[in-house]
């Protein structure tokens, strides 16, 4: 569990923040796998973070939740142009 908070950390993955006065908050938990061989021994253990997402009401706080992420299509549009007009990409 350490190594994965220090993962999360190190990557920059979140930021404290306040809540918010009024708005709810999506809780979380750890989830815990073992990972075996082929032969059924213990390969290693993992453990992630998960959000509880169904915590959520809709029409609440459903649709308020988001994560800013790109579509690859449009990330691959972005790099087509950059070479196109030959921009440096860092």
């Amino acid at each position: 569990m350490q190594d994965e908070l220090q993962a999360l950390d190190k990557t920059r993955t979140w930021d404290l923040v306040d809540l918010p006065a009024g708005k709810p908050l999506v809780g979380c938990k750890w989830v815990y796998k073992i990972k075996t061989r082929s032969d059924g021994s213990v390969e290693c253990y993992k453990d992630h973070l998960v959000a509880k997402g169904f915590t959520q009401e809709y029409g609440i706080d459903y649709e308020e939740i988001f994560a800013p992420v790109a579509r690859p299509t449009s990330v691959r549009s972005l790099i087509a142009i950059a070479v196109a007009k030959r921009w440096k990409l860092f």
